[in-house]
């Protein structure tokens, strides 16, 4: 079933990645560099590419090994996070069509259920520890500070509650900040439900 569920995320990840990248390609009108950069600047983007990776990996992992409980948790909330923000705050921005449609589902809908579905069922959650929580924050705070330094110089911020241009920095900050806390209660959660299936 392991085995099974990695080759669906390695199967629909890749592709949806894939796809994006050449919808994008295909309706741009700025330099190849430029777009290529946007399109890595997206949090979207980036965790679902750690998604697609991590499983592949695991699609080639001897099967008796034992994954690692932080980091299949940490993948999961942070592709979670991706889903919960674009269907609260995201999804009425657009409205996508044809081929955008379906890659668009795939990457904030389809890809963090199933991912939900195996961290509940499948994933190991034998060490998780409130320890780690820190650790998991990290890469969230790198992107942060990736998009505000980059933004800064190229004028082009990916989402709108951390556009500084039509924002202030301040404010900003302060989503940022509500996002991180929202992160950090669900890590919480996470790691409480993960202990309570690793007794039964």
């Amino acid at each position: 079933m392991k085995r099974f569920f990695s080759l669906v995320f390695v199967v629909l990840g890749w592709f949806a990645v894939i796809m994006q990248y050449i919808l994008m390609y295909n309706n741009s009108e700025l330099t190849l560099a430029e777009m290529t950069m946007r399109f890595f600047s997206y949090f979207t983007i980036l965790t679902n590419i750690i998604v697609a990776t991590y499983f592949t990996l695991q699609l080639f992992e001897n099967s008796q090994k034992t994954e690692n409980s932080g980091i299949i948790t940490a993948i999961t909330i942070y592709i979670l996070v991706v889903g919960l923000i674009y269907q609260g705050i995201l999804r009425s921005t657009w409205s996508p069509v044809g081929m955008q449609k379906i890659v668009d589902e795939l990457l904030h809908t389809i890809i963090p259920f199933l991912a939900l579905l195996f961290w509940i069922f499948i994933a190991n959650k034998k060490d998780l520890s409130y320890k780690l929580i820190p650790r998991w924050t990290i890469y969230p705070l790198l992107y942060l500070a990736f998009i505000l330094i980059r933004g800064n110089f190229a004028g082009f911020y990916p989402y709108p509650f951390i556009d500084a241009i039509t924002l202030s920095y301040s404010k900003v900050l302060t989503n940022s900040f509500f996002i991180l806390i929202f992160f950090i209660v669900l890590s919480v959660i996470f790691i409480r439900v993960g202990k309570a299936l690793n007794k039964q």
